[in-house]
Parts: structure tokens; sequence; C-alpha cells
């Protein structure tokens, strides 16, 4: 009944509301199972709305969506609530303070990148290779280009739905490390500011041309999620070198392949399953392992999974002491710890 209560709840809200959602239009994989309630979010007070009612089931999953650019869900679905934070016509707008670009959680990144360049202000170009929104980007501590998130993050604002409390947090209590951070999958990020420098427009959108046609070059398009694993530590290929020479580019499972152009990505056409686009993760990792003696680690999300399975692909740093302690922390400016 705790499902049922809470879509009422949130339907007499006056939200968008939705249950038995198919989930896989809303990842750019495309796969998945459905959602057992999702709600659609487009401003913050919507936001604060679902957290005020969300408080109080805090033993009710939830799985917060931007644009699903860096996720798996399997083909179980999810039997949580499902919160999908869409743009709305403010969120193609950043403000300016200075040397501060201030943009809501739900603006795509490439529209920050833009955004910035054309006001002056340089530092996010990298941006717009990046295709979720800023929320998610934050979350997972998106990089490219020698770049990450956490190097312009100056504080962002955080809601949580277990206790419907929002909070500035710095830049270093977000615990960011290599594609990750402290947010948890409760946490709306709902704004963040972003420190840049200034600079002519003309040469910024120079910069974003090249990142664009670098990418064009160098990454396929279609169906997935990006870069699947995390490079491996200083002084080691990169996960995409090692599963190229590990023989493994082209490698398919149904309708699911290691990308011909790039290794480091999995491909998925009409008819693939998230199960297959594990099993084709699972053995792209035994296998590098076995060839080269190095685990990769995915650098995307997975949801609905069994626990060994999530276990498997889960990078150790995330466990590491000073990880956990960071994420405990922000628990407890947001009121969930005491």
């Amino acid at each position: 009944m705790t499902i049922e209560t809470i879509v009422a709840e949130l339907t007499a809200a006056n939200l968008d509301v939705r249950t038995d959602v198919p989930l896989a239009p809303l990842t750019t994989y495309g796969v998945g199972g459905h959602g057992a309630c999702v709600v659609k979010v487009t401003s913050t007070d919507q936001a604060i709305s679902v957290g005020s009612i969300l408080r109080r089931f805090p033993d009710v999953e939830t799985l917060v969506i931007g644009r699903g650019s860096n996720l798996l869900v399997a083909d179980s679905g999810f039997n949580g609530v499902v919160i999908v934070m869409s743009p709305s016509v403010t969120d193609k707008e950043v403000a300016i303070n200075g040397d501060v670009v201030e943009a809501n959680g739900s603006m795509l990144m490439p529209v920050l990148a833009r955004r910035s360049v054309g006001a002056g202000r340089g530092g996010l170009e990298w941006c717009v290779g990046i295709p979720g929104t800023v929320g998610g980007a934050i979350r997972m501590n998106a990089g490219g280009h020698g770049a990450d998130m956490a190097s312009a993050v100056v504080d962002a604002t955080v809601l949580s739905l277990r206790t419907g409390q929002t909070a500035l947090v710095d830049a270093q209590r977000l615990g960011f490390f290599f594609r990750g951070s402290a947010l948890l999958s409760h946490h709306v990020l709902l704004s963040v500011r972003l420190l840049t420098i200034a600079q002519d427009a003309a040469i910024g959108t120079n910069v974003i041309n090249e990142v664009v046609g670098w990418r064009r070059e160098h990454q396929p398009g279609g169906r997935n999620a990006g870069s699947v694993f995390v490079n491996p530590g200083s002084g080691d290929d990169s996960s995409g070198a090692l599963i190229d020479s590990s023989g493994l580019r082209g490698f398919t499972i149904g309708a699911v392949q290691v990308s011909e152009k790039h290794a480091n990505f999995i491909q998925a056409a009409e008819g693939a399953t998230a199960a297959d686009i594990a099993a084709v993760m699972a053995h792209v990792q035994s296998t590098v392992e076995s060839a080269h003696g190095i685990r990769l680690y995915s650098e995307v999300c997975l949801v609905g999974f069994s626990s060994d399975l999530m276990t498997r692909f889960t990078h150790p740093s995330h466990t590491a002491v000073e990880h956990v302690a960071a994420k405990e922390e922000l628990q407890r400016l947001l009121g969930e710890r005491a």
C-alpha cells in the first residue's frame, strides 16, 4: 500500500505522477524495466514538495534521473519512486555573479557550457561533451579533457528526500573523488555555483567546437552510456586500451556490442536488454583481468541488479574510509544522522 499512498499524496500536491512507467525511454541505453512510481519535477519548488512527502516514507527506495546518460536499469525495473528532473524554460539560462556561474541541477551540461561561454566566462567548455544534466555530473564528478566538476564547484544546494531538508553544501563537504561524490541516491542537487574565468566568447566557442569535433571523431553515437569502465590507476593503460588489447573490440552478446570505434563504449541496438549489457560488461571485466591482471570497475550506475553484481562492478574507492566519512557528514548536514 505504500506506493499507492505516495502516489495519492503526490497527486494531491498537483505533481505529474504516474505508475508502472517504462524506464527505458528515460535512459540513453534505452533498456530496462518499469518504475513503480515516476514523478516528473520541473522546478525547485516541485522538488521540495516531493521531498516533503517522501520524508514520511524513509524506507522507500528512490532514484533520481536526469537524462539517464550514465544509467543502466535492470530488466526487472525499479520498485520504488523515480524522480525525473526535467529541465524547465529557466534551466536554459545561467546566472553570473562575478567569476561565479550558477545553474540549476536539471540544466543539460552542453547548455551550461554554451551559456557560460556566451556570457564571457571560461573554464566550463569541456562540459559540452557530457550528455547528462548538471546534477548528474556533480553526483558522479563527471570529467573530460583534463577537467572535472570538482575542480570548478564552489558550493551546491542539495535536497534530502529522506528528511525534506535542503542545505547549501560547500565543495569540500560534497566529498568529491574520481567519478564519485558523497551524494547518495536520495539526494537531489537543486543548483550549483561554479568558479570560472573571464574570457572572450569567441575563444570559448572555438574550444567548444574542438571538444565537439574530438568527440565525434573518437567516440561512437547511438545508444550507449559513454565510457563504461573507470580508467585504472596511474601507470596503467586506459580501460579502452586494455579492452582493445584483450581482443574484445566488437565482442557481442545478443544486440549488445563492444564498440568498434571506442572499446570502452558498449552499444545497444534494437532488441537489446539490460541483462545482455551487464553480461557484456562482466565478460569484458573477467577477460581483461585474466589478460592483464587488472580489474575494471563500472563508471555506469547500475540500478535494480543483484547485490553480487553491483558489488562486482563497484570501485573500492566508494567504500574507502574517507569517502564513507564524507557521506556520513553530508547526511548529518541534511538531518539524516544525529
